[in-house]
């Protein structure tokens, strides 16, 4: 049998901090309030597009697995805040890397975008389409979140990480996982605008970025969506809670991960949080902190891993992962983001300086520029 080992990794983290004070001085808040709701105390706000992010951390983890980017069969970006629908974002990392010999794919279903993704390529490896592939969890959120709204603003941040597969013989990767979608309740979460059809109703314009956001419902959600999935996964991999060494669920709010751990028969101790510094990155959440706890020795060679996550949709999925004997990058990258001159907070108040009374973002925005002028620098 053909497995799809995970031997690369890297993450790349964008340096400007927006705090819960920051937060405070445009927003009825302050940090005791989203402290106590959401265990997030602050989060990362990106200076560059969410292509350079990947492709930052995408060099990493190939430099990880001891490949080149002209190694890889297929290139997976997964994300719900691509900088480009079309063509897609998947070919612009591919630029970027020099990565010539793979095909490229996106994959959109809001958090869990890294794990489907996952999933699509483990399947691929597995039925011998491709041998080698990238995995790339990445949000660059901060553009289009309506930052005079509290319920969502206090939440999300931006961020990347990406994993390298390939062919193995030795059981490892991903075991058993368990998708599934909540198709009936998509509405709950949802960012009005971010689609071509709003361009032809008086509602909402193309280009704003009106949330909606029902917390409690989405709550409930997530307990269930995650805690059903985990169960299941654990099923379907003939393995029980206590043969899991660690949690690294989606990081959304540290309350929901509580449930979710409590409901699967896990202890906190062996869960693996990030929320209280980098809030809810979407896509990223899941492969930033499976790449931090590599980093602070928290997963252990040939450990047994569950990845619970929820996002828009409303999908949600689990995912029981063999880590392979190996805990340690074979080599490093120097490859990194250009100097961030502004702070975290001048970045967000320029976005909100930049919107109409009607919260439409993007007119006149200076988005960073695709930097596809370096193309095939690799790292």
């Amino acid at each position: 049998m053909t497995f799809a080992a995970i031997t690369g990794w890297g993450k790349c983290m964008p340096p400007a901090v927006l705090s819960n004070a920051d937060l405070a001085t445009f927003l009825d808040t302050d940090d005791e309030w989203i402290t106590q709701r959401t265990g997030i105390r602050e989060r990362r706000v990106s200076h560059v597009c969410g292509t350079e992010l990947a492709y930052v951390a995408s060099a990493r983890a190939l430099a990880c697995a001891g490949i080149a980017a002209t190694d890889l069969d297929l290139i997976v970006y997964g994300s719900c805040s691509n900088d480009e629908h079309i063509p897609n974002s998947a070919s612009g990392l591919s630029v970027r890397l020099g990565a010539g010999n793979a095909a490229a794919m996106d994959v959109n279903t809001a958090c869990t975008s890294f794990l489907y993704g996952l999933s699509t390529a483990t399947a691929m490896i597995r039925t011998g389409v491709v041998k080698t592939a990238l995995v790339v969890g990445v949000e660059w959120i901060s553009p289009f979140m309506d930052w005079h709204n509290r319920n969502v603003a206090v939440l999300f941040g931006d961020g990347c990480a990406a994993v390298v597969l390939q062919a193995s013989d030795a059981e490892s990767g991903v075991l058993a996982e368990k998708l599934g979608c909540y198709s009936d309740a998509r509405a709950i979460l949802r960012v009005r605008g971010s689609g071509l059809a709003y361009g032809y109703n008086g509602d909402v314009a193309y280009g704003d970025t009106l949330w909606d956001f029902d917390g409690q419902e989405i709550f409930k959600r997530a307990v269930h969506g995650m805690g059903e999935s985990a169960a299941e996964a654990l099923t379907r991999a003939r393995k029980s809670p206590g043969d899991i060494d660690l949690i690294v669920p989606h990081q959304a709010n540290l309350r929901i991960i509580e449930f979710v751990a409590k409901r699967a028969g896990i202890a906190m101790d062996r869960v693996f949080l990030t929320v209280h510094k980098y809030g809810n990155m979407s896509a990223a959440t899941v492969p930033v902190a499976l790449v931090e706890a590599l980093e602070e020795g928290r997963m252990p060679a040939g450990g047994l891993l569950l990845t619970p996550a929820f996002g828009g949709g409303l999908t949600y999925c689990s995912h029981v992962i063999r880590w392979g004997e190996r805990v340690t990058p074979l080599a490093t990258s120097d490859v990194d983001l250009p100097p961030c001159e502004r702070s975290a907070l001048a970045i967000v108040r320029d976005y909100m300086a930049r919107r109409d009374p009607r919260g439409r973002s993007f007119a006149g925005l200076n988005a960073p520029v695709f930097p596809e002028a370096k193309a095939g620098s690799g790292g």
